[in-house]
Formats: structure tokens, C-alpha cells, sequence
């Protein structure tokens, strides 16, 4: 696993030993970021459920501000601590541990954009961002970025959210809300 483009280009990222992380693959990162080009540059975002702390690092890379990284495995934070000081990024990052909504009630600023990437099926993904909704984290123009099994469908809309763009990539689907 690597950054695909940036300042921090070609950087190579510490993976998981196991397959209790399920790191996002390039290709599916890259179409990420290409369906939010440029909304992130000089912003703060937040990865939650960083695994590796691939999305954020990818961010910091590509112009975020800072990024928020939240997880609650203490082996993922580790992971996510070695990356970041593999990447030089000390001073970009703060690392939370705790369950989504415990992470997301710690982000004490407005965010540009949420990564969300939580375990497939275990129903997460819609509590998170009715979280972010009540408690008013997703600056104005942001949008959240939901990846999730083919099988999970997402709605329409959830809360305030209205899903902007969805596009799958094999058993992956990427939703955008905003």
C-alpha cells in the first residue's frame, strides 16, 4: 500500500499482519478522490475507522490542512501512528481511539471531508453520520465519504444528507453525501 499522489507520492505505508484491516486498494482510492477533487486542499478532514490511516495520509498528501484519525483498535492506531511518522506528518495529525461516536464527539472543528470505511455489514455506516449531523461536524460545502459493500445499500438520504454520487468498483461501492 502506498500514497498514489501528493507531496508524500510513492510513500510505501505500513499494512496489517492480519485481515482484521481491510485497507482500501489504489484503485478504489483513486476514484475517491477523484470524485472529491480539490474540496479537500488546505481543509481538515477526518478518517474514520482508519485501519492503516491510508484515506487521511492520502489527504495530507494531496493538500488537507490536518486530518483527524479515529479507530477504535489500539493495533490500527499504532498503525496509523507509524505511518504518520513514517510520512512526516506529526503536525497534520491527531490520532483518537474510540468507537465512531466517541471520535467524532472529540473533533473539536468543522471538517471539509469524512472518510467513513467501517466494517463491512455491521451496520454502522448510517448511526455515524446521523452523528455528524447532530452534531453539526461537516462544514457547510463538505461532504462525506462512505465506503461500504455492494450489499449495503445506502439510502437516498440520511438526516439532512443527500446522496450526491455513488459509484462501485467489484464488491465496493463509494457513496458521497453532503
Amino acid at each position: 500500500m502506498r500514497i498514489i499522489a501528493g507531496d508524500l507520492k510513492g510513500r510505501r505505508l505500513a499494512t496489517p499482519r492480519d485481515n482484521k484491516v481491510r485497507p482500501t486498494s489504489d484503485k478504489v482510492k483513486e476514484a475517491i478522490f477523484n470524485m472529491i477533487s480539490g474540496c479537500y486542499e488546505d481543509e481538515v478532514v477526518a478518517d474514520i475507522f482508519a485501519g492503516t490511516g491510508n484515506l487521511g495520509l492520502e489527504a495530507i498528501s494531496r493538500g488537507a490542512s490536518h486530518c483527524y484519525f479515529g479507530d477504535k483498535s489500539k493495533d490500527s492506531l499504532a498503525l496509523v501512528r507509524e505511518n504518520v511518522n513514517t510520512c512526516r506528518v506529526e503536525d497534520q495529525a491527531t490520532i483518537i481511539w474510540g468507537d465512531c461516536h466517541m471520535v467524532l464527539k472529540r473533533i473539536p472543528q468543522k471538517v471539509q471531508v469524512i472518510f467513513l470505511d467501517p466494517p463491512y455489514q455491521d451496520g454502522l455506516m448510517i448511526s455515524c453520520i446521523e452523528k455528524i449531523q447532530e452534531l453539526g461536524l461537516l462544514a457547510e460545502d463538505g461532504c462525506i465519504v462512505a465506503e461500504h459493500s455492494l450489499e449495503e445499500k445506502l439510502p437516498e438520504a440520511i438526516g439532512a444528507f443527500e446522496k450526491l454520487k455513488e459509484k462501485r468498483y467489484g464488491k465496493i461501492a463509494v457513496s458521497i453525501y453532503g
